[in-house]
């Protein structure tokens, strides 16, 4: 790069002499001129805007009205086509090339791929029309960029950045946009091919980290993740400061089921996070347009996310309570509770990029991690705090309808339509927040030995239930519960199991059959439910029934019940595996015994 004297520092500040008369002899030196007034103007810009290159338009028009021409009513395309078509002055022709260089720069920047190629056809349209021509398979827009012939450096002012070096970087950005764009469209192939292109290229240490992360992204899409984590190290090795690469490279890791390396992964980027971070890594001073001027899309700035440390802190409580590390997901847990207390909703984007799910799903969480370490008294508070903060939130009734989604076909009153809508699906989340903190209290009592406060959190979980009219048992088709009423209805499951086993431990067997009933009819075939059926029929001296009902029970496919339905949230994971029949070899053997007696007697 050129170090400029102060005088030529003003001399470029000039830029094009608008309003002097036009003289073809010195209209290279103004052309000249535009060109570092402009590199100046996109190099201290955070992006190129395409209405800072209105000083091109201008300089086109100069030089049509040197050559006794005029284009006012054109537009830049059909400006530059009769520029380059009608002006034939040789000592024009590489000012012009560097002005269609830096043109290529605004325009890829604003995503006309099409336009840059068909000005890069007319650049190259004086050369050997061969060499413009791209082979089949290859990229044509790479092709016309990487054959157009850089003009010689004669200028008679120094150039602040040179056309070769402009070459090569609209290259490397043209390579990665287009390498965004096929990754956006589900073109892996391409897309991998063109981000590996754009790593070849010329470009800063930032983006090399950037192009690598998403390459690793492309490749975890392919189904491919140790090459995707390949890509992701060498991300990191280039620029440590790559934080995305780290968080995604965690994301590979959780596919690949490798938890103790997720959770080092996720470790060191809360780290880093909690750590004010310095500065990205510095692009080079002797470089005025680089491609991270260039390149700005969606996808990339979603692939680049910065994670707040707070959600970073979630997914390590999250993946331990997943992973069993019950001790870990506690201390996570009431880490990212504490961060709540510092305002954490001032903290995180509120634009629907964070991974943080809502709150009181955290303190569900939360408690269900507590319960699982045995401190239930500590579960039981948090569970009051949900319970306590949603109860003004649920009106006194709620009526599900099949489906909770706007119709597709939009009318007059449809926007209030979707309040609507939108209000009764926030109202069954609320909901399903208290009950399943009542759910969570039973079950924490219960673990006490204090059945009868259990049974009692148990009846307000069904009690509140009744706000909402659930429908019948299991004849919807599943697609057509909306997930809001399909947790409504889990939960209702497991309070009538949970309270039935209550009754069990007091005796109270005719109640406690009456709950797994109910259960196995909102949930017929529930494999919890009707082992506890068959355990209570059983001490009732029910025996033929409970027989009966244990042979269905045992003829039913293991999986029947399991693979239906979405998952479960995770808060409700732990209530789930509390309400399982613990004592199934047992009873089992207890019934082909009672089965055996009674066809003995009946031979005899």
């Amino acid at each position: 790069m050129v170090v400029f004297s102060q005088p030529a520092k003003f001399l470029v500040g000039l830029a094009v002499p608008t309003g002097l008369p036009v003289a073809l002899p010195t209209l290279p030196l103004e052309l000249t001129v535009l060109y570092n007034s402009l590199i100046f103007t996109l190099g201290a810009s955070d992006s190129a805007i395409e209405g800072q290159a209105d000083g091109i338009r201008q300089g086109l028009l100069r030089v049509l009205e040197a050559c006794g021409a005029c284009g006012q009513d054109l537009g830049t395309e059909e400006l530059w086509q009769k520029v380059l078509q009608e002006v034939t002055v040789e000592e024009l022709q590489a000012p012009l090339h560097r002005l269609g260089a830096l043109q290529a720069a605004w325009w890829l920047a604003a995503g006309r791929l099409g336009s840059i190629a068909g000005l890069f056809r007319l650049l190259s349209a004086a050369e050997d029309t061969g060499r413009g021509r791209c082979s089949e398979g290859q990229n044509e827009l790479l092709s016309l960029l990487k054959t157009w012939q850089v003009p010689a450096e004669g200028a008679c002012l120094p150039l602040v950045q040179s056309a070769e070096d402009l070459k090569e970087i609209l290259c490397t950005a043209a390579a990665f946009l287009q390498g965004l764009q096929e990754l956006e469209a589900g073109n892996f192939p391409t897309a991998l091919s063109l981000l590996q292109e754009a790593a070849r290229g010329f470009c800063s240490k930032k983006v090399l980290a950037q192009i690598y992360t998403c390459l690793g992204c492309c490749a975890q899409r392919m189904g491919k993740p140790q090459t995707a984590l390949q890509h992701l190290k060498r991300a990191l090795q280039v620029d440590f400061q790559c934080l995305s690469a780290l968080s995604h490279a965690a994301a590979v890791y959780h596919e690949l089921g490798e938890i103790d390396t997720e959770l080092q992964a996720l470790a060191l980027l809360y780290e880093a996070l909690e750590k004010n971070p310095p500065a990205a890594a510095s692009s080079s001073p002797n470089i005025l347009i680089q491609t991270e001027l260039l390149v700005h899309t969606p996808t990339l700035t979603s692939l680049l996310r910065h994670h707040h440390p707070s959600e970073v802190k979630y997914l390590l409580a999250q993946r331990c309570l997943q992973g069993g590390r019950v001790a870990d997901a506690v201390e996570h847990y009431l880490d990212f509770l504490a961060l709540l207390q510092e305002g954490l909703q001032q903290q995180v984007p509120l634009d629907g990029s964070s991974t943080l799910p809502r709150i009181p799903e955290v303190f569900l969480e939360a408690a269900s991690a507590l319960e699982q370490a045995g401190r239930h008294q500590d579960a039981i508070t948090v569970c009051e705090e949900v319970i306590r903060r949603t109860t003004d939130l649920i009106p006194r009734m709620l009526r599900e309808e099949k489906r909770l989604e706007q119709p597709e076909c939009p009318s007059p009153g449809a926007g209030l339509v979707g309040e609507l809508l939108s209000q009764k699906k926030e109202s069954l989340c609320c909901l399903a927040w208290r009950t399943a903190g009542y759910l969570h209290q039973g079950w924490a009592w219960a673990k006490l030995g204090e059945s009868k406060e259990a049974i009692t959190q148990f009846s307000r979980c069904l009690s509140d239930l009744l706000r909402v009219q659930l429908c019948g048992p299991g004849t919807e088709p599943i697609e057509n519960v909306p997930p809001e009423v399909e947790v409504l209805q889990k939960i209702r499951l497991l309070s009538l199991i949970g309270r039935g086993t209550q009754f069990l431990d007091l005796g109270r067997h005719k109640q406690a059959l009456l709950d797994f009933q109910h259960g196995l009819h909102i949930s017929p075939g529930d494999p919890a439910a009707a082992s506890y059926l068959v355990q209570a029929l059983w001490k009732l001296d029910r025996k033929q029934e409970a027989a009966a009902q244990w042979q269905k029970l045992s003829q039913s496919s293991p999986g029947e019940q399991e693979g239906k339905g979405r998952p479960l949230p995770l808060y409700l994971v732990s209530c789930l595996e509390q309400a399982m029949f613990p004592h199934s070899e047992t009873l089992a053997s207890t019934i082909q015994d009672y089965l055996g007696t009674a066809a003995q007697d009946t031979s005899s």
